[in-house]
């Protein structure tokens, strides 16, 4: 399957997305020398989500040709993120799952700061060679969807919310993340909140025990099986669709609106959650199923997470400098890549956040 090349660019130190890996498990749970050591030179490490990643990669490149600055970032899934920051074998996590309380109370360096970077969306990728890109869907066909109910794509849940179009009376390949991923954490955020009986079972978390389906490994590997395989349907992020040429759905939102994955419509659901957010906020919000017009509703935050006291003091120098960075300048690269950058008002407040690191 195609790769883009910034992502195949972005860093060869892992052999899969998935934070669920074999080896990152084994060597975690070993004491293994942390990634640092396998750094080759780096000035900080970093370590999580592959939401975010071609966009990180992007940045981590220009930030080093302007400063000289190399930073190491391994795509590993938002859980893998949280660990090794947790344990301290990264300077830096990366996460579009913000942390548990329960998570938070286990880091071994103290207070972590949540620190959003951009908004992105996750996408509902199908292959229907015949139904062109935005079939219309609502995500409580979603929810049935993928917890079995509905298993032909001409269900007339399905065909009643897409007149006109010729739904084929086959079978629905469902595929999800096979491993713990911060996407997982998005999608099933928002089936949560649409739908009672998916929040009931499973639920949201960055991994699920999944009614159906067949499990891919990271991005990659849910989009490739989506690609290959005639009527399969799966979730992916914006960026990765729209780099792959992957078909997306429309879906309903909280006004009632079918809206297809946009830089403007994710932009859009941001822009009242903001607005709504405290003077002393951690930023560990959803804006999933955000209300407004022409919002997308699984939409989402993206976060580098950091201990509020580094105990390297250069290396700490050096970390909120890239992250005023990336809050100013750095903003600047996101739409290119399919990224909704942060608003104004917002980069403010996280640039004296990013200042109160000790």
């Amino acid at each position: 399957m195609h790769r883009p090349l910034f992502v195949l660019a972005a860093l060869s130190l892992v052999a899969a997305c998935g934070d669920s890996s074999n080896k990152t498990r084994t060597d975690t749970a070993a004491g293994a020398a942390p990634a640092t050591s396998t750094s080759s030179g780096a000035d900080l490490t970093g370590a999580g989500a592959t939401f975010p990643a071609p966009l990180y990669s992007k940045w981590f490149d220009a930030y080093a040709t302007k400063t000289g600055v190399k930073i190491n970032y391994q795509p590993i899934g938002s859980g893998g993120g949280i660990r090794q920051l947790s344990e301290q074998t990264v300077d830096f996590g990366a996460t579009d799952a913000p942390m548990s309380d329960a998570e938070l109370g286990k880091a071994k360096g103290g207070s972590i700061l949540h620190i959003p970077t951009a908004l992105g969306a996750v996408v509902v990728i199908y292959n229907l060679p015949k139904v062109p890109a935005g079939l219309k869907l609502t995500g409580e066909v979603l929810a049935a969807i993928y917890q079995g109910q509905i298993v032909k794509w001409n269900d007339a849940r399905i065909a009643s919310l897409n007149a006109g179009v010729a739904l084929p009376a086959t079978d629905i390949l469902v595929v999800h993340r096979s491993d713990g991923s911060g996407t997982t954490y998005v999608f099933s955020d928002y089936l949560a909140k649409v739908s009672p009986a998916w929040a009931t079972k499973p639920g949201k978390g960055k991994e699920l025990q999944w009614p159906v389906g067949l499990g891919a490994k990271g991005n990659d590997g849910v989009s490739g099986q989506v690609k290959q395989t005639p009527g399969a349907i799966g979730y992916t992020e914006l960026a990765y669709a729209n780099q792959n040429k992957l078909t997306t759905a429309a879906i309903r939102n909280a006004s009632g609106e079918f809206v297809a994955p946009t830089i403007e419509s994710v932009t859009a659901a941001a822009s009242g959650a903001i607005a709504k957010l405290p003077p002393d906020t951690d930023y560990r919000v959803s804006i999933v199923n955000a209300e407004g017009k022409g919002v997308y509703p699984i939409s989402s935050f993206t976060w580098i997470i950091a201990y509020g006291k580094q105990g390297d003091a250069a290396k700490g120098k050096k970390l909120t400098d890239f992250l005023k960075w990336a809050l100013t300048e750095g903003q600047g690269l996101e739409a290119a890549l399919d990224y909704a950058p942060l608003p104004e008002s917002m980069r403010t407040a996280l640039v004296s956040k990013v200042d109160s690191v000790q």
